[in-house]
C-alpha cells in the first residue's frame, strides 16, 4: 500500500465582508463586532471550488489529475454534477473520475478519505478534493452572523507530500440539528443548546476519544486541534473537554474574520494550518456534520513550500467591507426589485455544449500558420486568412492588460455600474469581458487583469458559467 498524503492546497474566500454589526442594525453599521466573508452577486459554491482548486493546482501537470472530488452543501443544482462542471474549468482530462460529495458540512472529510483510499490502491495517482459553500441563512438570523462564504483544495498524491495522514476514525449520527430540505431556501437549525450538547459537542468529543485512543496519543502530542464548530464558545468547550489547551493548541477558527463555511470549513481551516506548520509536527483535525470524524495530520519537510501561495492569510488580508446590509440583499436576490434576475426561459443546452470549451475551459485558439491567437473560435484566421487550422489554447492561466472599458448603469446588474472591457490577453488574442471585484476608480488602459471563473446571469432558475477579469492585486482593493 502506497503513503498517500497532501501535496498541495488551494483557499479561496472572497473579497467582500459584512459587518455583523450591519446584520444586527440594519442597513449601516460597522465598527467592532467583527466581520464575515460573502461571496459577490456573481459567484456561488462552483466559481469559489475554481478558484481554491486553480491555487491548489498552481505549479502542478494537470494531467496527472486522476480524480477530482467536490464537497458541498449549496451547489447551485440537485441533478447535475458539479464536479464535472469544475473539471471543465480547471481543463482536466477527460477520463478523470469526478464525484460530488454532498448533504454534510463532513462531506469534505469523507471525499478525502475516498481520495487517500483511491491513491493508496493505486487506482488514483492524484486526486483532487475541493470543498465550497455559500449556505443561505435567514435574513439577520444567528445563522447569517455564523455563516462565511469559501472554498478549499487539498491535492492527495504519493510525491512530494506535505503531510500525511496517519491514522483516522469516522462516526456516523442519526440527528436533525442543523438541516435543510429539497423546498427550503434557507438552512434551518433546531434549538441552540439541543444543537451543540446533543450533537456538535457530543460527536466531536467521541470521535477525539476515538482516536487518542487508537493511536495511544496524548493531547500533547498535537500540535493543533484543527476542528469545525458552529461558534467559537462550543470549539473552546469541546478543546477543554478533550484535554487540549484552548489558548497554545487551538487552531484560529475565524469566527468575526471569515465565518463557518460549511463543508468547506475544516477543510480550509487546515489548510490555514499547514501555512503556518513548521516539519514534523502533528494535528489533530475534526469535523462534524451527520456525525464526526478525526484525522491525525502529520507534517513533513515539503510542508514549508505551502506557506509561498496565495493561501488563507492573503485572502483574509485582501478584504473591502460592504457596510450597506440592502446591497447584500440585493447580491442574494433577497430584496424586492424592478427585476428578478432568475426569470427568463434558461440557457441553451444545445448553445452552452457546442461553447463549452470556450465558456467553461476558456480556451481560445492559435493559428497553427502564422501563430496568431484569437477569441473566440472561428474558421478563418483574421491576420493570414488560414481557413480551418487552429489548435485550442487555454487562456485562464494567463493574465491581460484593460484595452478598453465602459461603465453601463442600465445593464440590471445588482451592484452598477457594470464595467465592461476589452482585454488583450497576453499572447495576444482579445476578448470581450465583464470586469468583476473593481470599483470605477480604478479601471483604466493597460490595467494588469487576471481572469476568474463567475456566474455570467441566471435565468430560470439555472446558473450560467463564464469567466471575467478582475485586477491583479497583491493585497487589499
Amino acid at each position: 500500500m502506497q503513503t498517500a498524503g497532501i501535496r498541495s492546497t488551494g483557499a479561496y474566500i472572497p473579497m467582500l465582508r459584512l459587518s455583523l454589526g450591519a446584520i444586527s442594525g440594519g442597513r449601516k453599521a460597522s465598527g467592532g463586532s467583527g466581520e464575515r466573508a460573502i461571496a459577490y452577486f456573481d459567484e456561488d459554491a462552483a466559481t469559489m471550488a475554481v478558484a481554491a482548486a486553480t491555487a491548489c493546482l498552481e505549479g502542478i501537470d494537470r494531467s496527472q489529475v486522476d480524480a477530482l472530488y467536490f464537497a458541498s452543501t449549496s451547489y447551485p443544482y440537485r441533478e447535475k454534477q458539479g464536479a464535472a462542471l469544475i473539471a471543465k474549468a480547471l481543463d482536466l482530462r477527460r477520463e478523470v473520475v469526478t464525484a460530488d460529495f454532498a448533504d454534510s458540512t463532513r462531506a469534505a472529510t469523507v471525499a478525502l478519505r475516498a481520495a487517500v483510499d483511491a491513491v493508496r490502491a493505486g487506482s488514483a495517482r492524484n486526486a483532487l478534493v475541493v470543498a465550497a459553500d455559500c449556505r443561505p441563512a435567514p435574513p439577520r438570523s444567528p445563522l447569517e452572523r455564523n455563516f462565511g462564504d469559501a472554498a478549499a483544495a487539498l491535492l492527495v498524491g504519493t510525491e512530494e507530500v506535505a503531510a500525511v495522514f496517519e491514522e483516522q476514525v469516522f462516526l456516523a449520527e442519526e440527528i436533525i440539528d442543523v438541516w435543510r430540505t429539497e423546498w427550503d431556501r434557507f438552512v434551518r437549525s433546531w434549538e441552540e443548546r439541543f444543537v451543540v450538547e446533543r450533537g456538535y459537542s457530543e460527536n466531536v468529543l467521541q470521535a477525539i476519544r476515538a482516536l487518542l485512543e487508537k493511536t495511544g496519543a496524548r493531547p500533547q502530542d498535537f500540535s493543533k486541534l484543527v476542528a469545525y464548530a458552529p461558534d467559537a464558545r462550543s470549539l473552546a468547550g469541546v478543546a477543554r473537554a478533550a484535554q487540549f489547551d484552548p489558548k497554545t493548541q487551538l487552531q484560529d477558527p475565524l469566527f468575526g474574520r471569515l465565518g463557518n463555511c460549511g463543508a468547506a470549513f475544516a477543510p480550509i481551516l487546515l489548510v490555514a494550518a499547514l501555512e503556518q506548520a513548521r516539519p514534523g509536527e502533528r494535528f489533530l483535525w475534526a469535523n462534524y456534520g451527520d456525525g464526526a470524524d478525526a484525522l491525525v495530520v502529520h507534517t513533513t519537510e515539503a510542508v514549508q513550500r505551502l506557506a509561498k501561495r496565495r493561501g488563507v492569510q492573503w485572502h483574509l488580508a485582501r478584504r473591502r467591507e460592504l457596510a450597506d446590509y440592502d446591497r447584500y440583499l440585493n447580491y442574494r436576490a433577497l430584496y424586492p426589485s424592478d427585476g428578478d434576475r432568475r426569470g427568463g426561459q434558461g440557457v441553451s443546452a444545445t448553445v452552452h455544449y457546442r461553447d463549452r470549451n470556450e465558456d467553461i475551459a476558456f480556451h481560445g485558439q492559435r493559428c497553427r500558420r502564422c501563430g496568431t491567437e484569437q477569441f473566440p473560435f472561428q474558421r478563418v484566421c483574421f491576420q493570414c486568412f488560414a481557413r480551418d487550422d487552429f489548435e485550442e489554447i487555454r487562456l485562464a492561466d494567463r493574465q491581460g492588460k484593460v484595452m478598453s472599458f465602459t461603465f453601463d448603469y442600465f445593464a440590471g446588474s445588482p451592484d452598477p455600474p457594470l464595467i465592461v472591457t476589452t482585454i488583450e490577453v497576453e499572447g495576444g488574442a482579445r476578448v470581450y469581458l465583464q470586469m468583476t471585484d473593481a470599483v470605477p476608480e480604478e479601471v483604466k488602459l493597460d490595467l494588469p487583469v487576471e481572469f476568474t471563473f463567475r456566474k455570467i446571469h441566471e435565468y430560470g432558475g439555472t446558473p450560467n458559467y463564464f469567466w471575467k477579469c478582475t485586477p491583479v492585486r497583491s493585497i487589499g482593493w
